[in-house]
């Protein structure tokens, strides 16, 4: 009989940690981006106290309070309907809409390398856990040929 393989060893850092970061630095630079569309707004838009400067002022609000919300799974709903309203906003302002437009495919990418990630961990095939697996495997093979390593 053939013994069930190992589960894949965890690696050493949580690259979903690390992901978060990511997601927060580009939520802000999101948010900067944004209120830079405030001047154009005053100025084409009809002024910031339009229907236009609340949405752009809510959507700056919105995306700073999202990075206090990353570490729950839901978060990236909130995220994708926040674009949702911002590629909506092409109907108020174009340059907002394409803005949207712009963030969406950069968020389309982070999640589709989340997801890469995520597989890749459940596989075992990331750097940081094949080191990890080699070195269970030499100690393992130590043990067996009556060779124990120092601690």
């Amino acid at each position: 009989m053939t013994t069930p393989a190992a589960p894949a060893p965890a690696p050493k850092k949580d690259p979903m940690k690390s992901f978060r970061g990511i997601m927060a630095g580009t939520l802000i630079l999101e948010a900067i981006v944004t209120a830079l569309a405030l001047p154009v707004v005053a100025n084409l838009g009809g002024g910031v106290s339009t229907g236009t400067g609340y949405l752009v002022l809510a959507l700056i609000l919105a995306f700073v309070g999202a990075c206090a919300l990353l570490k729950h799974p839901w978060v990236v709903w909130l995220i994708i309907a926040l674009h949702v309203v911002m590629v909506a906003g092409i109907v108020l302002m174009t340059a907002l809409g394409a803005v949207g437009i712009m963030f969406s495919l950069v968020w389309a990418y982070l999640l589709w390398l989340r997801h890469d990630v995520t597989k890749r961990m459940a596989e075992g095939r990331l750097p940081s856990q094949q080191q990890a697996a080699q070195a269970q495997a030499e100690q393992a093979a130590a043990w067996k040929s009556g060779e124990h390593p120092k601690p």
